[in-house]
């Protein structure tokens, strides 16, 4: 029964986060910051949920350059566990369908993220090459979960290239961002352990090519999964300890 009526109210909160998040959007619409600010607020709800989260690599975090950042997509946690390192001037690009969800899809738009069309494959192209161009002449960075999809439990999953032929077009670093492995989090439990995130140390695109995308995607995968395995290591052994 408690666990319940801490589900409801917690349930009850994050339906508040989201529409005050969402008249704060309406007030500045599609504004460049947008993204971070209400990021911050969806960040302090972590504690909530019984997680500690460990944030570290904010030096790599650029204040006034833009990068194209990768990130691990494990669940709808990642909302709360990745939020709170994204920086100023940054927006992502989910696919168009999000805006359909209740609350959460009308603040992904207002917010000023950039919304792709899957489906329709010369769409998708223009929207990366829209994207590419917001990089370079409005220094706008730009977050992407190169596996398409939540990975759930998987690990990480195969990159599509989309975000890598973006910041080699656009002639900008790639920023790594790895969250360590959520599938011992449960809405409601009052204790769901520790995760960690990180950014890693930029990569750099100079000189690169669109024949080298494959060769990039799966570079920044072996990185991206070796750090993985061992920052959910090290998050278990965290969780394990301050639960003793």
């Amino acid at each position: 029964m408690l666990l319940l009526i801490r589900s409801l109210l917690l349930a009850v909160l994050l339906v508040l986060v989201f529409l005050l998040s969402l008249i704060y959007a309406l007030f500045q619409p599609f504004h460049r910051d947008n993204v971070h600010r209400i990021a911050r607020y969806f960040g302090k709800v972590s504690p909530l949920l019984g997680v500690k989260v460990i944030r570290r690599g904010q030096e790599y975090l650029p204040k006034d350059q833009a990068v194209v950042f990768v990130g691990n997509h494990q669940n709808n946690y990642d909302l709360f566990i990745q939020s709170s390192m994204v920086p100023k001037g940054t927006v992502s690009i989910g696919k168009k369908s999000l805006v359909w969800i209740p609350l959460f899809g009308q603040l992904y738009w207002l917010s000023g993220n950039i919304l792709i069309d899957r489906a329709n494959r010369s769409k998708a192209i223009a929207t990366i090459e829209n994207a590419t161009r917001k990089i370079r002449d409005s220094a706008l960075s730009v977050w992407i979960f190169p596996e398409g999809t939540r990975s759930r439990g998987r690990g990480l999953l195969p990159f599509k290239s989309g975000a890598f032929h973006t910041a080699i077009q656009a002639g900008v670093p790639i920023v790594p961002v790895i969250s360590s492995c959520q599938n011992d989090i449960h809405l409601g439990r009052r204790k769901n352990g520790v995760v960690i995130v990180e950014a890693m140390e930029p990569i750099c695109t100079a000189g690169l090519g669109r024949e080298d995308v494959r060769e990039l995607a799966q570079r920044v995968h072996d990185a991206m999964q070796k750090r993985f395995d061992e920052l959910s290591a090290e998050a278990r052994r965290l969780g394990q300890s301050a639960a003793v």
